[in-house]
């Protein structure tokens, strides 16, 4: 049976609290764009980017990122992998760019997309926003902004799903045990 971690309230005041964090370390907007990995990492991008500017009253560029050809795991996967969009609309050479996800775990997905970041400039700072940090880290990552840090076992998963994709906001925890 799966635990709900979080609800719809819950996710938006993470995302309130996590824009305030972005705006105070980054001392305002300026040279900040926000990067959303594929695909839940998206929808919580253009969220930050929302509520920074209302914080701040200036527009905050957002780009997606598919990092599916720069995972180590690609030659494993016997499924044919889902490409999707990557747009970065803005140049990211010397800005601070926030690569937004939605669940930290073994930190590979994230060197995948800094791999696929750099690929579109030199960023001065690359910074990591997720929902959740679950821990089990295999690579030295970690988050700079986390909505939740929860531990876990290497049999559990965490689920979000969020209301752009049809779905209630929420993140749940299903034990693999």
């Amino acid at each position: 049976m799966p635990k709900q971690l979080l609800d719809h309230n819950d996710i938006k005041r993470i995302i309130r609290r996590m824009a305030h964090e972005i705006v105070e370390k980054n001392k305002g907007t300026e040279n900040l764009c926000l990067v959303g990995i594929q695909k839940g990492g998206v929808i919580l991008a253009r969220r930050l980017a929302s509520q920074i500017e209302t914080i701040e009253s200036s527009r905050i560029e957002v780009g997606t990122l598919d990092i599916t050809f720069y995972r180590d795991d690609l030659n494993t996967k016997t499924d044919q992998p889902v490409v999707k969009k990557t747009e970065i609309p803005c140049t990211i050479t010397n800005k601070t760019v926030v690569l937004v996800d939605d669940v930290l775990y073994t930190g590979r997905s994230i060197r995948a997309a800094m791999d696929a970041l750099i690929d579109f400039g030199r960023p001065a700072y690359i910074r990591l926003a997720v929902l959740i940090d679950r821990g089990h880290r295999e690579l030295p990552i970690r988050a700079d902004y986390a909505g939740k840090n929860l531990p876990t076992s290497f049999q559990d998963r965490v689920e979000v799903t969020l209301t752009e994709d049809g779905k209630k906001d929420k993140a749940v925890l299903i034990s693999g045990k």
